[in-house]
């Protein structure tokens, strides 16, 4: 069984692909707790622990407890990113629960400043991920050039968990009024593929983000009838 998270603003291309491959949709709709652009985001309110179809996905929980405010920064405490060992996030913005779950799941933490992490991360597989936020390309890989990561490093092949970022360009992704949305928050992996909703042909950095999924053995998926669109993270959970 495969659940897809996702909002009730998608493209009905997208959910008609979805629903045609067998997937059950939840959909997240506005409940007024943060502004509308990301009102019906899945990555407002919940955070995958993995990068993995089959990994667990945490969620905030009801409205009266999720800790979430209208506003940025209180709205970005689920907008984390978990993939390999790691957990990329502003660490100042990340809900303590969510915190404590990421603590009890071995997860290494490592801060960046951008609070829309996940917004801002296509997470690949557990090791690789795209983003055009030039702040997390770069804490991430300073993270991976500190001696503490680099005392651990003693194994042979024990570099296999640094993790791999493609640096592209920022914008080309219609987000309500703000000038543009995030590559992150337009795509998500279910099974096999990376999906976006709308048309990655039109982003300049198209050819070498297609390069980038392709070499990690996934298939891309886009829709070139309507434009590449922010509707949150398209988070699946997938049974074993």
């Amino acid at each position: 069984m495969s659940i897809i998270y996702i909002s009730e603003n998608a493209h009905e291309i997208l959910l008609d692909y979805l629903q045609n491959s067998g997937h059950k949709l939840v959909f997240i709709k506005d409940t007024g707790l943060v502004y509308p652009e990301v009102a019906a985001h899945a990555d407002i309110y919940m955070c995958k622990l993995g990068a993995e179809p089959e990994s667990p996905v945490f969620h905030a929980g009801p409205p009266s407890q999720s800790g979430l405010g209208y506003q940025y920064p209180e709205n970005v405490k689920y907008n984390g990113v978990c993939m390999g060992n790691y957990f990329i996030h502003n660490l100042k913005y990340t809900s303590p629960t969510l915190l404590e779950q990421i603590k009890h799941s071995g997860f290494r933490p490592i801060q960046v400043s951008q609070g829309y992490t996940k917004c801002n991360m296509v997470v690949v597989n557990p090791f690789s991920a795209i983003t055009s936020d030039e702040g997390i390309y770069k804490s991430v890989n300073h993270y991976f050039d500190t001696s503490e990561f680099l005392s651990r490093q003693s194994a042979p092949g024990s570099w296999a968990d640094k993790l791999n970022l493609l640096l592209v360009r920022q914008g080309h992704v219609k987000l309500g009024r703000f000038p543009y949305g995030f590559l992150g928050g337009a795509s998500g992996r279910v099974g096999n593929e990376i999906l976006f909703n709308g048309n990655l042909e039109a982003h300049p950095d198209f050819e070498i983000i297609s390069e980038f999924i392709e070499s990690q053995n996934l298939k891309i998926k886009y829709f070139e009838e309507y434009p590449l669109e922010d509707i949150g993270s398209i988070i699946e959970w997938r049974d074993k």
